[in-house]
């Protein structure tokens, strides 16, 4: 690249940062330790509350989230300097990319020369946008770029780059060999990178959701206020994360200055010294999130315990002391809606909508097409081997980044869309609610697809001949597009706050937000067809400490 490569952190930085570390978790955890109560409650009163009826739903499929197992040539940006050298990568179904010298050494078990989480990446296939982004990281360094020499590196055309950019990492940059691979590359990369994103908000467990209001609640009181991307990844990735936010203006000022070289060779280097920082604070989360572990665990086991029996009468007093609360704010809340909020609503609505109508348009396409498909081979009079391999086509679509793309490719177009809340509301938060959608349509067509199977294997038996084969599979695909309208207005849900003065006093005012939208809801999408999660404010609380509301 023409620069110094990025020196390895000295024993001073380490310290510091080791302290920095320290400090977060000193200032988190009890927060956090609040939180799993507030979690436990709510999920023992869900359990405990009115069932949804049967009626006409999906089942839902038992297998994980994935993504399927990519492997071939590429080529990487490695070395010092860096060089773009041949390599055999692998993307596992973890969301993990590893690469290898040569695909004998990964047939043969071998290690790998490199591997990484693909967790907060993004994958850009431009190498003019990849170098703007390049030449934008330091462009408050000292020096002057109009006179600078060129980097040769840079001045070679990549014919199929894949740009993988972090804003905590080193880059990765790669080169397919063929269109088609880097398309295919590009699918399978989005999709680990959604995977890995996303395993916090996929959870039903109530330490997830604890962690996640936790981190929330902490970020209030450093004074950041509404919604951005920060909560995508592991615990561990999260919290490191939010640390590398507060940490990057001081590295900044302290680094930037002293790099040189081209512009480019010091973005390079600055990534490569951010990809230390970053290393060590992963590192040092990671440890004191393991070492909370055993309290953890031993706490969820104790408030099972102590708040299982009381439920009835905690949920009892919430009610009647928000009660209060609601009649207190009500008057004072009623002009501030009517000008803040009520002239807001449609056009929120319309766009947070837009951002799931399309891909779950998406699904019920996919999906008839998919059994349309085995009705016909069906009719066909097809051999057994033949059968199978259409059913397991059918059963692996959900999984099927090809396939998928144009449901994907629908929630990406929202983005422009959600920006548009950035600026009134302060919403950054649009690259969660993408991977949201994605997840959305994603588990929609797994359920869609193991009931489809489950129900085809209850009717179809070896007494019937194809063409009546065929007619119960009618049956059965009616039957399950007929369940996926119900489903697409789950969408949206809301939690309740803790037994707090505060978090009450929260809950209150977020019930009579939720009234509007409501009532915003039933507009747009009709009166029969209103989220019933959003039909009242009774789920059970949430948070232990009040946001500044």
């Amino acid at each position: 690249m023409g620069g110094r490569a990025a020196r390895p952190l000295d024993k001073r930085q380490q310290e510091h940062v080791k302290g920095q570390v320290d400090d977060l978790l000193r200032s988190f955890l009890p927060g956090y330790r609040r939180q799993l109560a507030a979690s436990v409650l709510q999920q023992i009163s869900r359990e405990l509350g009115p069932q949804e009826s049967a009626g006409c739903q999906l089942l839902r499929s038992k297998k994980l989230p994935r993504v399927r197992e990519h492997r071939g040539p590429l080529t990487l940006l490695r070395g010092h300097p860096p060089q773009w050298q041949p390599v055999f990568c692998v993307l596992r179904g973890d969301g993990r990319l590893e690469w290898f010298g040569h695909k004998e050494d990964y047939e043969n078990g071998g290690r790998s020369l490199g591997s990484t989480a693909l967790t907060g990446y993004s994958v850009l296939t431009s190498q003019h946008g990849y170098l703007h982004l390049l030449d934008n990281l330091c462009a408050d360094a000292s020096g002057d770029r109009a006179q600078e020499e060129s980097d040769p590196l840079w001045e070679v055309a990549v014919s199929f780059p894949l740009f993988l950019q972090h804003p905590f990492r080193q880059h990765l940059c790669l080169s397919a060999a063929t269109r088609e691979a880097q398309r295919a590359w590009r699918l399978a990369l989005q999709g680990g990178i959604r995977l890995r994103g996303t395993v916090l908000q996929r959870s039903q467990a109530p330490a997830a959701r604890a962690f996640l209001d936790a981190v929330r609640l902490y970020r209030q009181r450093q004074g950041h206020f509404g919604d951005d991307d920060v909560n995508l990844g592991s615990d561990a990735e999260v919290l490191t994360a939010v640390l590398m936010r507060e940490l990057l203006p001081a590295l900044r000022a302290e680094t930037l200055p002293g790099l040189r070289g081209t512009s480019r060779a010091k973005a390079w280097a600055w990534t490569e010294l951010l990809d230390a920082v970053h290393a060590t604070v992963l590192a040092g989360v990671s440890a004191g999130l393991r070492a909370f572990q055993p309290e953890k665990d031993e706490l969820l086991e104790k408030l099972e315990r102590t708040i299982r029996p009381d439920v009835d009468q905690i949920l009892r007093l919430r009610e009647r002391v928000a009660g209060r609360l609601r009649a207190e704010v009500q008057d004072s809340l009623e002009p501030r809606l009517r000008r803040d909020v009520d002239p807001q609503l449609p056009r929120i609505t319309r766009i947070l909508l837009s951002t799931v109508e399309a891909p779950l348009e998406g699904v019920r396409t996919l999906l008839d097409q998919g059994m349309d498909r085995l009705s016909r081979h069906l009719r066909g009079n097809p051999s057994g081997p033949r059968l199978r391999k259409e059913v397991y086509s059918f059963g692996e679509m959900p999984w099927d980044p090809e396939l998928m793309r144009t449901c994907y490719r629908e929630a990406e177009r929202a983005r422009g869309r959600l920006g548009q809340l950035a600026a009134p509301f302060g919403f950054l938060g649009t690259r969660s609610v993408v991977f949201g959608a994605q997840d959305l349509v994603q588990q929609l067509m797994a359920d869609a697809v193991t009931t489809f199977l489950q129900l085809a294997d209850q009717c179809l038996t070896s007494a019937l001949d194809c063409g009546q084969a065929a007619q119960q599979l009618e049956k059965v695909r009616g039957r399950v597009l007929k369940a996926l309208p119900e489903l697409e207005h789950e969408v949206l849900a809301v939690g309740s706050q803790a037994l707090t003065p505060e978090g009450l006093y929260e809950d209150v005012i977020r019930g009579v937000l939720l009234q509007r939208i409501d009532g915003e809801l039933k507009k747009t999408l009709g009166a029969n067809h209103v989220p019933r999660t959003l039909a009242g404010c009774s789920e059970a609380p949430r948070d232990q400490e009040g946001a500044d509301v």
